[in-house]
């Protein structure tokens, strides 16, 4: 399989792939080269893959998209970090990605206080006219 996984601003890794395991929110699985198309939507986690040589590497992922299409797995993702040891991608994820999303939640929560308000003026200002 031609794995590819791409980071918004460049691709980060483009190579064959025997094998390919990740996680999403039901749980890890992992692809071979015969199984059907997939899609599926990633949860901020490891991510591995065997080279042609059968050897395993590791990624550390953020949350994304992982398409399967014949022979292509194409990954995209917001954010990854390539290689190190399996231990300290694990504490990236818990420290980076985790957190990452944390201030997203306490982001979308003043945006949609901040949309409430503004409906709820527009209103007020109807009942005006």
């Amino acid at each position: 399989m031609n794995l590819k996984v791409l980071l918004p601003t460049e691709v980060l890794l483009e190579e064959e792939a025997g094998k390919v395991t990740a996680e999403a929110e039901n749980g890890s699985f992992t692809l071979l080269p015969n199984h059907i198309d997939f899609v599926t939507a990633l949860a901020p986690g490891l991510f591995s893959y065997e080279d042609g040589q059968g050897q395993e590497w590791f990624l550390a992922v953020n949350e994304g998209i992982l398409v399967k299409s014949g022979d292509e797995v194409l990954v995209s993702v917001r954010d990854a970090v390539r290689g190190g040891e399996l231990g300290e991608l694990s504490r990236i994820v818990e420290e980076r990605f985790m957190h990452l999303d944390e201030r997203e939640k306490t982001a979308r929560t003043a945006m949609a206080q901040i949309e409430a308000g503004f409906v709820r003026r527009f209103l007020e200002i109807q009942k005006r006219v």
